[in-house]
Order: structure tokens, then sequence, then C-alpha cells
């Protein structure tokens, strides 16, 4: 018989909790896609060229991928609220360096104390809504989990622009430093990792279910067997070659594309890339929910994929620019992208409940690796047929074949997630490994 409760207490907990921790995940998206709309200053701030851009933004992406499974340990070990309160404290001190840098090595100590910090905190997000949420709704809560994430997508686009005629980037790096301190210190008075520490029955108990299987063994044999599990490679692939690809390209490259190709000034470009962004968030909620009403989650994945292949490939033949055709290629490449999310819901289910944590991370690590490789690769593929032009102030001037080679790099990325999508397990919404 299900315990006693109080559902209005409990629902007040569980969305306070949601709210502290989402509000942690849309920093982390801020910082995720930032440097775009501050290549400029950054390339004229430390004189550098496309590669080398590319490898200070990509920065992030090398310790957030190295970080993943550490942090699926974290999560899965010491839990959601150590984990997002000590990465929101080393993230905010990376910010305020990343500001105040005078050299380009010190900004790319801080982008990495950045990537370090915040590399925890979606992780020990998706592993606290495993546990407050009940698995029917996992692929829901996951779309919703995206779509507020990416408001600060958002905000580092066309809102961060008009922030910066008010504001020099550099003051706005040290804001949001001490924003994400303000959130470390809510984290740890406001968290818990499970309904028990607050008195209530686990979700699981309040729905009648039977409790879920308790880790049995240390936590490096745990790694082993998720690491070993060949349901969750897929997922890896796929998210590695869409969502990596997409993260790399609206987080540096389509903004210079638009200003270097199609002539438009860094407002205007932004819109193209927040109206990607905001179908992105659209395309992970309807697509989680979708996947959750059906009981089904490779069909999705799959349609997903090949949608923004066909998107790639527009981008890369369609004689597209500035108005229309340009802006529904950008809405439909991030509302095709969106369907990534239901990979997590994918992982959790191929995977024993205990290890959640650790399986969503495994996934999670194919995102950043795809996006810490596509940008440096995208600024190298550049550099291989610059004719060596720079402007008046010395910076690189890149022409519409050079951006070319790059948009047939975003294709081949594409290609791969598709292939991977058709070898996925269909689970049906459910815990095959309970089954």
């Amino acid at each position: 018989m299900p315990q006693a409760y109080d559902p209005a207490r409990f629902e007040r907990a569980r969305w306070t909790i949601y709210s502290v921790l989402i509000a942690a995940y849309m920093l982390v998206f801020f910082h995720r896609f930032a440097p775009a709309m501050v290549s400029g200053e950054l390339t004229e701030a430390f004189g550098i060229t496309a590669a080398a851009l590319g490898s200070l933004s990509a920065m992030y992406f090398y310790i957030y991928t190295a970080m993943q499974m550490p942090a699926g340990v974290l999560a899965d070990t010491l839990g959601s609220r150590f984990a997002v309160m000590l990465g929101n404290a080393v993230a905010g001190c990376g910010s305020i360096v990343f500001g105040l840098a005078e050299t380009l090595a010190t900004a790319s100590i801080g982008r990495f104390l950045v990537g370090l910090g915040v590399s925890v905190v979606f992780v020990g997000l998706m592993k606290s809504n495993s546990v407050w949420f009940s698995a029917k709704r996992y692929g829901t809560i996951s779309g919703l989990t995206l779509l507020l994430g990416n408001l600060g997508a958002i905000a580092a686009t066309g809102p961060l622009a008009l922030m910066l005629l008010l504001v020099d980037w550099r003051s706005l790096f040290v804001a949001l430093g001490l924003i994400a301190i303000g959130l470390a210190l809510l984290s740890w008075w406001l968290v818990r990792d499970k309904p028990e520490q607050m008195g209530f029955p686990s979700v699981r108990a309040m729905e009648g279910l039977p409790p879920s299987t308790p880790r049995q063994q240390h936590w490096i044999q745990d790694l082993k067997l998720v690491m070993k599990n060949r349901r969750l490679w897929p997922g890896f692939i796929y998210d590695f070659g869409i969502t990596g690809s997409l993260f790399g390209m609206l987080g540096l490259w389509a903004i210079p594309l638009l200003r270097d190709v199609h002539d438009l000034s860094r407002g205007d470009a932004s819109l193209y890339t927040t109206l990607a962004t905001v179908a992105f968030a659209i395309g992970c909620l309807v697509a989680g929910n979708v996947s959750d009403r059906l009981g089904r989650r490779r069909p999705v994945l799959q349609a997903g994929a090949l949608a923004y292949l066909a998107m790639c490939l527009g981008l890369l033949w369609l004689p597209w620019g500035p108005g229309v055709l340009g802006m529904s290629l950008f809405i439909l490449l991030g509302l095709s992208a969106g369907c990534f999310v239901v990979a997590y819901a994918h992982a959790k289910e191929v995977a024993p409940p205990a290890l959640s944590g650790m399986a969503i991370a495994l996934v999670n690590t194919g995102l950043f690796l795809g996006a810490a490789l596509f940008q440096p690769l995208f600024g190298w593929v550049m550099d291989l047929g610059w004719d060596g032009t720079l402007s008046a102030t010395g910076i690189p001037v890149y022409d519409a074949g050079d951006y070319q080679r790059g948009l047939w790099l975003l294709t081949g990325f594409a290609a791969l997630a598709t292939v991977a999508s058709w070898r996925l397990v269909e689970t049906r919404g459910r815990n095959v490994v309970e089954d």
C-alpha cells in the first residue's frame, strides 16, 4: 500500500528543486552559445585566426566531454545536490577569469573552468528528474527541460546582441560568474537528491510499484557495466552527429557565416540563430511528448535524423540567402535536431535504473565530443583554402568557398547520425533491463 504523504507539499518540493536546477542549466546553454555573438570581439581582443577562435570556443566542449562520465558517477554516487553546487561554483569562477582575461591563454583557462563546472549540471538535473518524476512521463519532462534550458541559448543570440549595446563583453561574463556562484548557494540550500530525504515515499512507491534494484557493487564495476552496454552506443553516435554539429554551428560558426557570406550585421544574423534555437527548444518539447504518447523511441529519432540531414543538404546545395528560405532552413534545422532529446529517455530505458546517471552521461558524451571536434574542424577546413586576406584591422577575411567546406563537414556529421538511428533498440517507453 502506498505510503501516505501530502501531495501539495510534494509538488512544491519537486518543482522548487527543478526550478533551481533548470536555472543552472539555462546558464549552461548561455555559455555554450555566447562565443558566436562575441566572436568579433574575441578575434580582435586576442588577435586570432578562425582555427584559434574555434579552439578557444571548443575549450568548453573539450572538458565538458571528458567530464560526462565522471558527472554520471557523481550523480549516481554523491547525488545531484553536491554535483550541481560544486559545478556552479567552479563555472562562476571560470566565467570571471574569462571576462578579465588579457591574453588568449588566460581566456582559455577561464573557458576551461566554465566547461568543467557546467559539465555536471545537465546529468545532475536528468538524474534528479529520474527520481522526482514518473518514468511514464520521462520523455515529456526531458523535452520540457531542454525547452527551458534553451531559453539560455536564446538569450545568447538576439538578446545578447542587445545587451552588448549597453555593456562590454567582459563585464557581462563577470556578472554571469557572480550569478553562477549565487546558484551554487541555492543548490546547497534547496536541492535534495530524492524524495525520501524530505520525508516522502519514492515516486515508484507512490505509483504502487516495487522499488528499483539498488546498486550492489562498487561504482567502478557499475561504470564498466554501462560502458559495455552495446544498446547505449548508437545513442552516443546519434548525439555526436546531430546535436554536436548543431551546437558547434550555432555556438560559433553560424553568425560569421551569415556575416561574411551574406553581409548581415551581427544583430540581423542573430535573428537566424535565435529562430533555430527557438525551433530546437520547441522540437525537444514536441519530440519528447510525441514519443511518450506513441510509446516508441526509435521512429522519432529516425525521423529527426533524416530531416536534419535534409536541412544540412539544403544549406549546402540550395541557393539560399537572407529572407524566407534562409530562415526556413535554420528553423527546420533546429526543429529536426530537437528529436535528440528522446535519446536520453532511450538511454535510461536500456540501462539499470540505478545507473541512469551514467547511462545518460554516456550518450551526452557523444553530443559534446561532437561539438568539441566540430568547432575547430570547421575552422581548420576554412583555413585550408583561405587565401590569407586580412581586413584593415588584421582580422582574417573568409569567402563563401571557405564556408562551403565547413558545410560539407556539417552534412557528414548529420549522415553519421542518420546511420546510427537505425541501430537503436526500441524500448516502447519502458525499462527493458527490468523486463
